[in-house]
């Protein structure tokens, strides 16, 4: 089959998957998708978590192979079997979970296999590092190629991955969730890199979760659901009519935050309308100083600020992971025991961390141990565990969550990021936990995955429940949080509340310096919203 017309938009056709199939052990990945990429342009690729993308790009990488259909370069089919048959066809693909040696260079992961040599066959690595200057000064990335890749932050590790791509002189570059480790700047960054790319004659697969982005960097979406290519649209479509081809269904609110009319009715040893958790004079240095809030039955808190602010930290050590150095944190009014994780856990404390594969989950487990794992101890009776209990327990709340599975037996790794997600989730749910630190809470999850988890709030709040939620979203924050605390330089600068809960708003407290003192103490003393 041969490409398109060279005069259509986008330029004449690089890479075309015709009616592609692959199944797994109880489940069909992707069932006849097709997808057609042009010289030139930014095809989005757009879907739920499992809708088939991560199979769709491992695919074009030399990962899996397909079992039936056939992907043609330059109008011509191909056999992509491994990743150097992928990057002798010119296709790069820079994955989620970054491919980079810790204990190598910048410069030596950049060019990891593929190192220049001398005449003599020694590694050249004057030239190499000349090279990765080269690469790096394209990325924007200010760093030493002589630097090793151990001391980088996510963003700079994103960058070095591009900068990878780009030694490759690909014709195909797959990105898939690029922006969702970056801030707005280094995302700006990102998009005038993507369109040097796009201009040069590059094709891009990109794939993305957050919605304005389609319109401000793609051509054309292709949209897949449960396995299948739905349709193929511009990339000005109404983001509402994204999300019904995504989803199958109209979502009518994005953040559907159901706030009750009086506080619901909290946990039994608390009197009406106390705080489930107060905390007061928090800190450890230098992470963070003399932080204090409190979060009540019912109700949601954000917890908002730049990157570097301190919120994780904060929630780190609310949940015993890092001890602090001076403060007090109450539990229904009794005072919980500082880097303890197993006291918070019976305090009724739960925490979805930022980074769920390497802090949330047992990824080689199955599903079934990852959701009882938080209430093992509760299970356990004279040395031996209620096995049958906790499955039929771990099926409820799998159903309840509607976790796309093959089944109990299946391995964490292999679940989509947002299914992963909820069964971070559901392990607390199991556990009984009755105030919930979420960080972070549907980074890299699909759009309609977000509106369940937002539900999932609901509900728990609605049972008397309550949320602290950190979010880098502020969108996300604002729509689902009854209050908002604003962090900067590792203090509470404020607190926002109904009308006076803004982006604006926000933002000015989180880059305003902080005085000396505890911020929420004067701010409630005034009686004023904002600290």
């Amino acid at each position: 089959m041969t490409g398109v017309d060279d005069d259509e938009p986008g330029g004449r056709e690089l890479l075309r998957v015709e009616g592609v199939t692959k199944s797994f052990p109880g489940v069909r990945a992707l069932d006849g998708v097709s997808l057609r990429l042009r010289a030139g342009e930014v095809h989005v690729l757009l879907g739920e978590n499992g809708a088939g993308k991560s199979t769709l790009i491992k695919m074009l990488s030399g990962v899996h192979r397909p079992d039936e259909g056939r992907i043609l370069v330059d109008g011509r089919e191909v056999g992509i079997r491994s990743a150097q048959d992928a990057e002798r066809l010119g296709i790069a693909t820079i994955h989620q979970e970054f491919n980079l040696v810790p204990g190598l260079t910048v410069a030596e992961n950049i060019f990891l296999g593929r190192q220049p040599r001398t005449a003599l066959g020694l590694i050249d690595k004057r030239t190499m590092r000349a090279r990765a200057a080269e690469l790096l000064r394209r990325v924007r990335l200010d760093v030493s190629p002589a630097a090793p890749v151990a001391g980088l932050g996510i963003a700079r590790l994103q960058m070095v991955e591009i900068a990878k791509a780009l030694s490759l002189d690909a014709r195909v570059l797959i990105m898939d969730e690029p922006t969702a480790v970056l801030t707005s700047e280094e995302v700006g960054t990102l998009f005038a890199i993507v369109r040097e790319l796009r201009d040069s004659g590059v094709g891009v697969i990109f794939i993305t979760h957050h919605l304005d982005e389609i319109a401000a960097l793609g051509d054309r979406v292709t949209v897949l659901r449960d396995g299948r290519s739905v349709t193929e649209v511009p990339a000005t479509t109404d983001e509402n009519e994204l999300i019904r081809l995504m989803v199958g269904r109209d979502i009518a609110e994005q953040y559907p935050r159901e706030r009750p009319a009086e506080p619901a009715e909290p946990a039994e040893s608390a009197e009406p309308g106390a705080p489930l958790l107060r905390v007061r004079g928090l800190t450890r240095a230098p992470a963070f100083r003399d932080v204090g809030f409190d979060v009540r039955a019912g109700e949601v808190v954000g917890l908002a600020g730049l990157v570097g602010a301190g919120r994780t930290e904060v929630a780190r050590a609310l949940f015993g992971v890092d001890r602090y150095d001076a403060g007090t944190v109450e539990v229904n009014g009794r005072a919980l025991a500082r880097g303890d994780v197993r006291a918070a856990m019976r305090a009724g404390l739960g925490l979805v961390p930022e980074d769920r594969k390497a802090q949330g989950l047992l990824l080689d487990a199955s599903l079934g141990d990852n959701l009882t794992l938080a209430r093992l101890e509760q299970d356990t009776r004279g040395g031996f565990v209620d096995r049958r209990g906790q499955r039929r327990r771990a099926a409820e709340v799998a159903e309840r969550l509607k976790v796309r599975m093959s089944g109990l037996e299946q391995t964490a790794r292999t679940l989509s990021g947002g299914n992963q997600q909820k069964i971070v989730i559901g392990k607390w749910l199991l556990a009984g936990a009755r105030l919930l630190i979420l960080d972070e809470p549907t980074r890299g999850v699909d759009v309609g995955a977000k509106v369940e988890i937002y539900r999932l709030v609901n509900e728990l709040t609605a049972a008397g429940c309550a949320v602290l939620m950190i979010s880098s979203d502020l969108p996300e924050v604002l729509g689902m949080s009854d209050r908002v605390l604003v962090m900067t330089q590792g203090r509470i600068a404020g607190e926002l509340s109904g009308e006076r809960a803004t982006q604006d708003a926000v933002m000015e407290l989180a880059v305003r310096p902080v005085n000396e003192g505890n911020t929420y103490e004067a701010s409630a003393m005034e009686g004023s919203d904002v600290g």
